[in-house]
This record gives structure tokens, sequence and C-alpha cells, in this order.
């Protein structure tokens, strides 16, 4: 069994008994990062019900602080907010949207949440090294992402519904 498919299972699992939809992320953050050698930085934008085409930090493991605000449009996070599509940039020094924010990330991933036509969040993965995400990744992280609008269907939960308080963090 491959890694990526070991690692769905038990998210899988963890998702049927999830207590909420911030917990959850919060898991999948931290399990991305401890399995997966190559993503140093996971993490979760939300997007802010109270400010339009703001995103707002929410769960994340990893070595740096990240920004804790993005608009719409603003560097690979804010693009995947705007067209609600993946982002995935093998070399981030090759891409003017990328906005610096720790000299070591080379790679950055980011797939938008969408739950019934609405962006709710984000998930946004970092690596050190240059060409981390493959066709593969990007379809793994892309299933783990299917995992919380699922949930948040079965719940039904929207971006209200998301607590923007982020005390589950690192």
């Amino acid at each position: 069994m491959s890694a990526h498919t070991e690692l769905l299972q038990e998210l899988e699992g963890y998702a049927r008994s999830a207590s909420g939809v911030e917990l959850l992320m919060s898991y999948i953050a931290r399990r991305l990062h401890e399995k997966m050698t190559r993503y140093n930085w996971v993490g979760f934008y939300l997007a802010d019900p109270s400010q339009p085409k703001t995103l707002v930090l929410g769960p994340y493991v990893g070595s740096f602080v990240p920004l804790e605000r993005i608009s719409f449009g603003l560097g690979l996070c804010g693009s995947a907010a705007a067209t609600r599509k993946t982002v995935l940039v093998n070399d981030v020094t090759a891409d003017p949207r990328y906005v610096n924010r720790a000299d070591l990330v080379k790679s950055e991933m980011v797939v938008p949440v969408v739950v019934r036509d609405e962006l709710v969040a984000e998930i946004d993965v970092e690596s050190y090294f240059v060409g981390t995400f493959t066709q593969q990744e990007q379809q793994f992280v892309e299933t783990c992402v299917a995992l919380i609008s699922r949930f948040m269907v079965i719940h039904g939960l929207t971006a209200e519904n998301i607590p923007l308080s982020r005390t589950i963090s690192q």
C-alpha cells in the first residue's frame, strides 16, 4: 500500500468521528506534516465572512509564522482563492505571484476548499525543496481537501460555521 493510500485511509477514519471541521483541518495539517517528509509547512486559510475576499490563518504546522491575513488575488494563496483552482508552483522564485515569507520555501501548492460553490478555506503546503509537487501529490492533497468538503456538507457547515479562533496551531 502506498504512503498516500495509507494516510488517506487514516484521514478518512478520523473524518468519520471528528467533532468539528477545525479539528479535522488541524489533524490533516499535522498528519501531512508528519508523514510527508517534504511537506515542511502545512496549514489552512479560512474565508472570513466578516471581510469579503479575505483569508485568515487557520490551523497550521510548520517552522515559521505565516501571514495572518491574505487578500484574494495576493500571492499564491490569494490566487487560488480568487480562481478557486489549485495553484502548484515547483520553483517559487520563478513565479512573480509568490510572496516571500520564508527563504527556505522552494515549492508551494494551494488547494481551495469549496462547499456548495462557496470558497470556505484552502490548504497551503510548502516545501523546502524545488520540484516537490508531482501530479500524484496534487491529486493526493486534492483528495484530502475533498474529505473536508464532504465533512462540511454532511454537517451542514458553511464559511460562517468555521470558528475563526486560531487556538489549534502548531
